[in-house]
């Protein structure tokens, strides 16, 4: 791809639009993550229900009990998946929001080299052509 080809899309990205909006996206895969999780969670847990049959009847109450201990463990487990995935979320978001900053600074740049680069052609130019042309 050329050289001209990539300031252009570079230049075209609105860099502070995408950073201001990096935090916002985490917080969109956190609940998405936290909503398949709950998912994948309630289906595991019929899905252990229905195929754990106790082995001596249980009075209604020790089966209540029970599964208010099977849930408080549910939410244990989603709870600690939560602080774990947000950590991670965060993490992710401050990277991404310095990976934009440096790909800014590399935009910049190389629109400064590339002036640079157009200057000391011209300026080379210029020399070969007074060089012609003055003998």
């Amino acid at each position: 791809m050329a050289a001209g080809t990539i300031l252009t899309v570079l230049a075209n990205i609105p860099w502070g639009a995408v950073v201001e909006n990096a935090p916002k996206v985490a917080e969109g895969a956190a609940k998405l993550w936290s909503t398949v999780t709950r998912w994948n969670k309630s289906d595991s847990v019929q899905h252990d229900q229905t195929v754990a049959l106790p082995q001596k009847p249980m009075s209604e109450s020790q089966l209540l009990a029970s599964q208010v201990l099977a849930l408080e463990d549910g939410v244990r487990q989603l709870n600690e998946q939560m602080q774990v995935s947000s950590s991670l979320i965060k993490d992710l978001a401050e990277q991404n929001a310095l990976l934009i900053q440096r790909v800014e600074l590399n935009r910049i740049r190389l629109i400064r080299y590339s002036v640079t680069a157009i200057s000391i052609a011209t300026a080379l130019l210029g020399l070969v052509l007074y060089l012609l042309f003055s003998r």
